[in-house]
């Protein structure tokens, strides 16, 4: 798959597009999940893909900017969902919730495109 860009991830916790032969930053690749590219981040030593973690870490930065989204109570809501046999049903609620407010919203076009994740994997 040509379009699929990898990132590299090194134990010294830089990220290096192989695409743009660079180092990037959470910055770069939220600005890469905005613009709807697709990308995978592997572990540089063990080939593991983690792209599912940097993304997360892109999510806590941007918590703590002037404008969180998730807020305190919802954090330790879900915190405490992890082991419970109600996770999986939460985590599917959760995508599909935003699934649909994404689409019926008047700034959908606005949302659609700083929301959607599209990664491999």
């Amino acid at each position: 798959m040509s379009n699929l860009r990898q990132i590299k991830k090194y134990p010294n916790r830089r990220l290096y597009d192989t695409s743009e032969s660079r180092y990037i930053t959470l910055s770069d690749i939220r600005r890469l999940v905005i613009d709807r590219l697709e990308f995978e981040v592997i572990e540089k030593t063990t080939h593991e893909d983690i792209t599912d973690r940097i993304l997360l870490q892109v999510l806590a930065e941007q918590e703590l900017s002037d404008e969180p989204i998730l807020g305190r109570e919802f954090l330790l809501q879900t915190i405490r969902l992890y082991g419970s046999t109600l996770r999986r049903s939460v985590s599917e609620c959760l995508r599909q919730s935003v699934s649909s407010l994404v689409s019926q919203s008047s700034d959908s076009r606005q949302l659609s495109s700083n929301s959607e994740i599209v990664v491999r994997g």
